[in-house]
């Protein structure tokens, strides 16, 4: 059941914004750690308090922590370009977006905080016709399996970005591409606070600064967790810690198939509205969109050296800002303002790990790679089915850790040319 939204007069809302922080109420209580729970989700990004708010929502489940080494939605919910759609390949990766989409669609009514959703569309650009012979086949697979996928002409290009450079000497030039229209941005901090804010209302403790350091296993099960504040015990746990998963996992004695990149963006000084879509360049996998504050909001691929810096290294940057202003030449006298990394981990076939650890009672969320913001609600929602019912969800199954075993692999680099 939504919540009801709570109603405002004119006068309260003035007095709210003319008197600052003194008058606020706290988004979510400062609890301290217990030492028992039934449910412990480790990792308080996106993906972690998702997992929480559906375990007490959906399944009724409100004796929960969330264990978050740092500041909730710190890692890479705070540090990604934002993007959300559903326009996949293969039809167990569209499945799961779709699946995120739609609840992205009805997020900030359900967990009554505005999540700044704005379905401004994704338009992905071919520069040759043999790009454009491959997105038609994607666009065919995207709407077999029920996508709202369209192919365009260079002629709809232009006139969903007039500002790209379409003159006979382009350096890349556009033949065509293909949109998703219900694609677009949300607000990745409010979309933390959104679910970390309904999640305590249920009764959840979100515990910050509480990093874990070593599992409790006793005859191959996980029992309990040793943290910076003391050690925890539950009946279940559940791990979303993205570019640290191997870290993790290491902890718990095993291996995940994944390594950890850095994926770095940045952003431009602000400009009035001038990009009414995101636009991405299959030929060098740059991507911009602006903000709600006039920013241009860009990046590419990752930086293909395994780090946990959280920066991006210079020759990747040159690259993104020279990619970007090929394609929009009217952006080459921008400024950047700011320019940040998040850790990725990227599993061999780019698709997430959703399902049973190696260990008894620990549950993994992980290996989003350049994908995890977009997937937040139906990670979390998987994560916490996993960890209420100890069982699959029919959308998860595909994901399961037993693929790289089987051969059952998942690669949209592969299938649809998009990393992101």
């Amino acid at each position: 059941m939504t919540r009801k939204p709570m109603r405002y007069s004119a006068l309260q809302l003035l007095r709210h914004g003319l008197s600052g922080p003194a008058i606020w109420s706290p988004a979510w209580r400062l609890p301290e750690l217990k030492r028992g729970y039934d449910a412990v989700v480790i990792g308080g990004g996106g993906h972690g308090l998702a997992a929480a708010y559906y375990l007490a929502h959906v399944h009724r489940i409100r004796n929960v922590a969330v264990l978050e080494s740092g500041w909730l939605g710190g890692g890479n919910t705070g540090r990604n370009t934002t993007i959300v759609r559903s326009n996949y390949f293969f039809p167990e990766s569209a499945k799961l977006y779709e699946f995120a989409l739609r609840a992205y669609e009805q997020l900030s009514q359900e967990l009554n905080f505005n999540i700044m959703l704005s379905q401004c569309g994704e338009l992905t650009i071919a520069h040759s016709e043999h790009m454009l012979e491959m997105m038609t086949r994607s666009v065919n697979a995207m709407q077999i399996n029920g996508i709202d996928a369209e192919l365009l002409d260079a002629k709809q290009v232009r006139e969903a970005l007039p500002l790209a450079d379409f003159s006979p000497t382009a350096r890349y030039p556009i033949f065509g591409g293909h949109i998703q229209r219900r694609g677009g941005t949300a607000r990745h901090d409010a979309v933390a606070w959104g679910y970390a804010r309904a999640a305590d209302r249920l009764g959840v403790d979100i515990i910050q600064n509480c990093a874990v350091t070593g599992f409790d296993i006793e005859a191959g099960r996980v029992v309990g967790v040793q943290t910076t504040q003391g050690p925890v015990s539950a009946d279940v746990f559940g791990m979303a810690v993205a570019g640290h998963s191997g870290v993790l996992a290491g902890l718990a004695g095993f291996k995940l198939p994944l390594q950890s990149y850095t994926l770095q963006a940045m952003v431009s000084e602000p400009l009035k509205p001038m990009l009414n879509t995101i636009a991405f360049s299959s030929a060098t996998g740059t991507y911009v969109s602006q903000s709600s504050k006039g920013e241009l909001v860009f990046g590419a691929g990752l930086d293909m050296y395994p780090s946990y810096a959280r920066r991006g290294g210079l020759p990747v940057t040159q690259a993104i800002v020279a990619a970007m202003t090929q394609l929009f030449p009217a952006f080459r006298r921008l400024k950047v303002m700011r320019q940040w990394g998040g850790t990725c981990d990227v599993c061999w076939d780019y698709s997430p790990i959703i399902g049973p650890s190696p260990v008894e009672n620990l549950f993994l969320n992980c290996g989003w790679g350049t994908g995890g913001f977009k997937g937040t609600p139906v990670g979390g929602y998987m994560l916490a089915w996993l960890m209420a019912t100890g069982r699959h969800h029919e959308l998860s199954a595909p994901f399961d850790l037993s693929r790289f075993i089987a051969g059952r692999l998942i690669d949209e680099v592969a299938g649809a040319g998009i990393a992101h």
